[in-house]
């Protein structure tokens, strides 16, 4: 009875040993005695216990791979690029590549990314690293398709994700940046008050035109009624016209004494204003309007 048991016992235990599952995107490596025997699909299988053993389990789904690089420009500046290699194993025929041929894929990768970078941004100057960054990507991804093909792999895309020069040459790149950003914008602004500083001259000049028109109005108005003045008050008295006009010329002179008092504000004016003086202006006033005829005469 006991050995009963015990021979149900070893079969479920053989029965449970065998059992085994292999997740979806995954294939398992079986191995009979230490020697590779098959690749299994995702599902529930059976093994013999002890005479064949999971060597292994291998994912098909996509892997990245991110090495950071550290090299030098042609022009002598050290700088890190971060390079993502995105891989994955080609199909289940390719499992065993994949499996038996590299002990550690990954590390071989960086080592052919290392490889192809340090031969490749030493012959480029920074800003060519930045601007033609794609040109690094494509040849990472032709250095690395074929050798991964060889060995199970298949390259879906290499990429620089990150550029990153010495923080000095960052800082120096960034104030030559700031310093361009502020030359355009200094530019702008004198352009800006240009275009004030000539629009108030225009309308500087708008404004000095329009009230030397109404000056020249204004005194030719001024002009006007003192000639009707004078016209009427000659007729009127009798007088000459000129004496008509040098009366009309003083009171003109002592209105403007007038309100140069009245204006408290107005600059101090020394005038002569002696007894004589008002005869002395008189004959002043004369002397210019008989100046005026001559000239007309002989004009």
């Amino acid at each position: 009875m006991i050995a009963l048991y015990v021979i149900l016992g070893l079969i479920v235990l053989f029965a449970v040993l065998s059992i085994y599952t292999v997740k979806q995107q995954t294939f398992a490596v079986i191995e009979r005695f230490g020697k590779f025997s098959r690749v299994t699909d995702p599902g529930l299988h059976f093994r013999i216990p002890i005479v064949e053993t999971i060597s292994g389990r291998v994912s098909i789904r996509v892997n990245e791979l991110n090495v950071k690089i550290r090299t030098k420009t042609n022009d002598n500046v050290f700088v890190d690029l971060l390079i993502a290699v995105q891989y994955f194993v080609d199909g289940k025929d390719k499992v065993w590549d994949a499996f038996y041929k590299l002990t550690n894929p990954q590390q071989q990768m960086e080592s052919w990314i290392f490889d192809t970078v340090r031969a490749k941004v030493p012959t480029m100057i920074l800003d060519d690293v930045f601007e033609k960054k794609e040109d690094i990507a494509t040849d990472v991804e032709q250095s690395l398709t074929e050798r991964l093909q060889y060995y199970g792999y298949s390259l879906v895309r290499a990429l620089v994700n990150d550029i990153q020069p010495d923080a000095g040459v960052a800082d120096a790149m960034n104030e030559i940046n700031r310093q361009q950003r502020l030359r355009v914008a200094a530019e702008h602004e004198g352009e800006a008050k240009k275009i004030i500083v000539v629009k108030a001259a225009e309308a500087d000049a708008d404004s000095k035109r329009l009230s030397g028109e109404g000056i020249a109005d204004q005194r030719t108005a001024i002009v006007e009624g003192l000639r009707e003045s004078v016209s009427k008050t000659s007729k009127t008295l009798g007088v000459e016209a000129t004496s008509v006009m040098t009366l009309v010329l003083m009171t003109q002179y002592y209105d403007m004494l007038t309100d140069v008092g009245k204006n408290s504000k107005t600059n101090t004016i020394m005038l002569p204003h002696t007894p004589g003086a008002v005869g002395t202006i008189q004959e002043q006033i004369i002397a210019s309007l008989e100046t005026s005829k001559k000239v007309g005469v002989e004009e």
